[in-house]
């Protein structure tokens, strides 16, 4: 058996109402609280009024969108200034990142971009970081579970990362109950990002037996449970799709992703798309590109295989390919397709997409031109 190496969320607590312990916990961990939260992160408010109820003074740092460099900058000036023991976010993976960026780097002696890999000198965190509790709201990254932070670089048109084992939260709860309130557009485009989370670490080179577990189990729960969150208000289906959500958080911490999130932070550093959207539309076509590329290995379409029919069975088979019935489902539900754009961008952003951290897990490596190809299918042509 190949060796693999496994790194776990250190305290995970799953379940409707466990939200509310997590007043108690930043408690525990110092009496100087930077609570970092999204604008529609209603429990934000509440989550505040408990903490200082523990005795602890809290310093609001309000998050917008993905994190960007000058967000994070910022966010580590705030954290300094109020002398902050430890990190809380509330929100949606954005927020969790901004939050995971904020506990590694305040405590840095060294400009942001020092620590950051693609546009920087990619520099190891030399000291402690702030320990950091998240409260996922929507069910799509996994970022409470990852040991990585995704920041925008707006002059260089890039997304990269922060990476560090220590950037893990000391705390995740995950309450479904937060993703209640969640609007039908991000519902659709952050369970889409969670499914292909579960599909692209079970297709991996990197993938173990731990983590093919894991994604055995999530996707064919996340595939039903995206199909009945995104028909209506569903409490059943909303646990099955932040548990789905969780455990594609630890996959692909441990097994890595593939070509659909290579291309996606490539093209949302171009075009400002929500990621969730941008991983939705690339779904099917990078699955197809890679069944075609890999058609000759028996090993690896029987697990392509195995997904075609967990796709199938959830969204019906429409003509010959099982994957018709999920592109034509993900049409049905109005997912933005990508901008569209001419040959030479197209080339371009493959270009850089085949360079991606992300590609090296994917199950075979896809040329420029299949990537363009992928993105050519994926836009609004």
């Amino acid at each position: 058996m190949t060796p693999f190496d496994l790194t776990l969320p250190r305290d995970v607590r799953f379940g409707r109402g466990c939200a509310d312990d997590a007043a108690a916990a930043a408690a525990a961990l110092g009496r100087r609280v930077l609570l970092v939260r999204g604008r529609s992160a209603s429990f934000a408010d509440r989550l505040v009024a408990m903490i200082e109820a523990e005795g602890c003074v809290v310093t609001v740092l309000h998050g917008a969108g993905e994190p960007t460099l000058p967000q994070v900058e910022a966010g580590r000036i705030a954290a300094r200034d109020a002398g902050a023991d430890c990190v809380v976010a509330v929100g949606g993976g954005s927020v969790i990142d901004l939050g995971k960026a904020v506990a590694g780097l305040a405590p840095q002696p060294g400009d942001v971009l020092d620590y950051l890999e693609g546009v920087g000198a990619g520099r190891s965190l030399e000291r402690d970081l702030l320990p950091l509790i998240a409260l996922p709201t929507t069910a799509g990254t996994g970022a409470e579970a990852t040991r990585n932070a995704v920041i925008g670089v707006p002059d260089a048109g890039l997304k990269v990362s922060l990476r560090d084992p220590r950037l893990l939260p000391a705390h995740a709860f995950v309450d479904p109950a937060l993703t209640d309130a969640c609007p039908p557009a991000v519902t659709l485009a952050s369970g889409l990002d969670a499914v292909v989370q579960v599909i692209e670490p079970y297709l991996s080179a990197r993938a173990n037996p731990f983590t093919d577990a894991l994604c055995r189990d999530a996707i064919p729960r996340g595939l039903e449970a995206l199909r009945r969150v995104a028909a209506g208000d569903d409490p059943d289906a909303r646990d099955a799709m932040a548990l789905t959500s969780l455990q594609g958080g630890i996959a692909l911490t441990n097994a890595g992703l593939g070509a659909v999130h290579g291309l996606a932070g490539v093209i949302g550093g171009r075009t400002g798309m929500a990621h969730g959207a941008i991983c939705g539309r690339l779904l099917v076509p990078v699955l197809r590109a890679n069944r075609h590329a890999l058609a000759h290995d028996a090993s690896a379409m029987t697990r392509f295989d195995q997904v075609s029919r967990w796709i199938g069975d959830t969204f019906g088979q429409a003509g010959t390919d099982q994957l018709d019935g999920l592109a034509r489902w993900i049409d049905e539900n109005a997912l933005p397709y990508l901008p569209a754009t001419g040959d030479d961008d197209r080339r371009s952003w493959a270009d850089a997409a085949a360079r991606a951290s992300s590609m090296k897990a994917n199950p075979v490596k896809l040329s420029p031109d299949i990537l363009a190809d992928v993105i050519a299918q994926s836009s609004d042509q």
